[in-house]
């Protein structure tokens, strides 16, 4: 199957810098007029005419099969529908859910809470209230994996960025755990695998830690991430509103906690948990439901400035209630108690969001498809499902948070930082004198071919932000790996080396 390959942060740049800043257009929202935003299809949830709540949704990642949605209910089904189907009345759901059906099949005995693809869109990871994760082979509708541990229902999963053998999960037993598909138990139990490793009360309250029986909700983990850097986690709870970052090295504590309050603050304010986290293809950005009826968004790079941006109009009333940012960072999509989802421009975040109105309950889980720009996925306890194209055919220039950051302009006849240190000054001092729109030729450390690479200045921001920019290096597009590591963005493009760094090394921890 086809993948998606974005380009690295530096190509992309140097793309900008040639080619100009051609930013792909993204869709321009006209107001809130509810006749703008009608779905496009819907489905109806039911067994043998049995509704069952839908309880989880994910498009699949490749760009040959993103139209397909996996979707997940209380009865323990996963169902996959194509979403591509054209749908003459999205008032005739069960209708609709017959010819948009492309498989069927119980996966669980008890409720769905998470689904992710993985491995091409091959496999399907489960997470259950029967408190066991399964792997499936999507086509053969086979459980092909169990991965048995957990003492509650788990809760959320989230998959290595590059090794999908690996996952994490977070369950109402107050822990999180890292897993291997690749082991099994034994030979007689080939299916079964146990956890590498596991952090118990990883969000339990300090005012419950002595308590002899504590609620479950009191302590859950509500849902986990891997990160970019390939070692670096985030996880959130129900207990309080605290989003902590953990090394899967070292996992004796949080390498780092992020809040939307400050510590005296937060003493004061009651603390509500965290319903759900999602990140943007890039990495840089973590959004938080929280229950107390906002968003929170935090900029990976900048943990301790706490929440950038915070937007609010939805009604978080339940864990049920998700949310997910757009791959692109540019948009952010919520479900909402009062039967509506809500779309936000993260550009924007004190205007009014955008209304999807058309359910009949709870609107819980949400996502967006990753390659068709514009379709959107919502589920409610109306037992039905929604599709949603709000792309238009007016657009504006309006530039992601992530396009932004990696903007860099070439200024004329003046001298640029670099990204790199170069440890040869005699290299250094030669290129001092050139103009910064020069082509230079840079030697590859331990390797004598050379390549040609552009001369590029970064914002004033980055330069105070960043203090290795303070002196003059070049940039080498084939990056080692020591090289990378002096660079904050291989926090996205961590190198191959085995000296990796992880999240900690980025944030200035007391």
């Amino acid at each position: 199957m086809e993948t998606f390959h974005r380009p690295s942060f530096f190509q992309d740049i140097q793309s900008r810098e040639l080619n100009g800043f051609r930013v792909r257009k993204r869709p321009y929202y006209m107001g809130n007029e509810s006749q703008d935003l009608a779905p496009i299809g819907a489905v109806a949830v039911e067994h043998d005419g049995d509704p069952s709540p839908p309880m989880a949704l994910s498009f699949c990642k490749t760009n040959k099969n993103a139209h397909i949605l996996a979707l997940t209910d209380e009865g323990g089904y996963i169902g996959l529908y194509n979403t591509r189907q054209k749908f003459p009345d999205s008032t005739h759901c069960e209708e609709n859910a017959e010819k948009a059906k492309v498989s069927e099949w119980v996966a669980h005995d008890n409720a769905i809470f998470d689904i992710c693809w993985i491995k091409e869109d091959t496999n399907l990871l489960t997470a259950s209230g029967d408190q066991s994760i399964k792997v499936w082979d999507a086509q053969e509708k086979k459980c092909i994996r169990a991965l048995m541990g957990h003492t509650g229902s788990v809760k959320s999963i989230s998959s290595h960025p590059t090794n999908q053998d690996l996952v994490a999960s977070g369950s109402r037993d107050g822990s999180f755990a890292l897993w291997d598909t690749r082991c099994s138990n034994s030979t007689h139990q080939k299916l079964c695998v146990s956890p590498i490793t596991a952090m118990h009360e990883a969000h339990l309250s300090c005012g419950r830690r002595r308590l002899r029986h504590g609620k479950a909700e009191s302590m859950s983990i509500t849902s986990v991430l891997y990160l970019k850097d390939e070692v670096s986690i985030a996880t959130a709870g129900a207990v309080d509103s605290v989003i902590k970052f953990w090394d899967t090295r070292h996992l004796k504590g949080p390498v780092i906690q992020a809040c939307p309050y400050s510590e005296s603050s937060a003493k004061e304010k009651r603390l509500h948990g965290i319903s759900s986290l999602s990140q943007d293809l890039s990495g840089v950005f973590i959004t938080a439901s929280c229950m107390d009826h906002r968003i929170y968004m935090y900029n990976v790079l900048q943990l301790e400035k706490g929440a950038t941006k915070t937007f609010s109009g939805g009604r978080i009333e339940s864990f049920f209630v998700k949310s997910v940012i757009s791959p692109d960072a540019s948009h952010i999509l919520s479900g909402s108690g009062d039967g509506n989802a809500y779309i936000w421009q993260v550009s924007k975040p004190h205007m009014d969001p955008i209304t999807l109105k058309s359910h009949d309950g709870e609107v819980t889980a949400v996502d967006w498809c990753p390659s068709e720009i514009g379709k959107l996925a919502t589920c409610s306890d109306d037992f039905t499902v929604r599709f949603w194209n709000i792309q238009r055919s007016n657009y504006s220039n309006t530039r992601s948070p992530s396009s932004i950051r990696k903007r860099v302009m070439a200024m004329p006849r003046m001298k640029c930082r670099k990204l790199f240190v170069d440890e040869s000054s005699s290299t250094k001092s030669d290129t001092e004198n050139q103009p910064s729109n020069d082509v230079s030729h840079v030697n590859s450390p331990g390797s004598s071919r050379k390549c040609e690479v552009s001369r590029l200045s970064t914002p004033e921001s980055q330069e105070k932000r960043i203090s290795f920019l303070n002196s003059e290096v070049k940039v080498n597009l084939e990056k080692t790996p020591e090289a990378e590591m002096k660079s904050p963005s291989s926090v996205l493009n961590p190198p191959s080396s085995l000296k990796r760094k992880t999240i900690r090394d980025y944030f200035l921890v007391s």
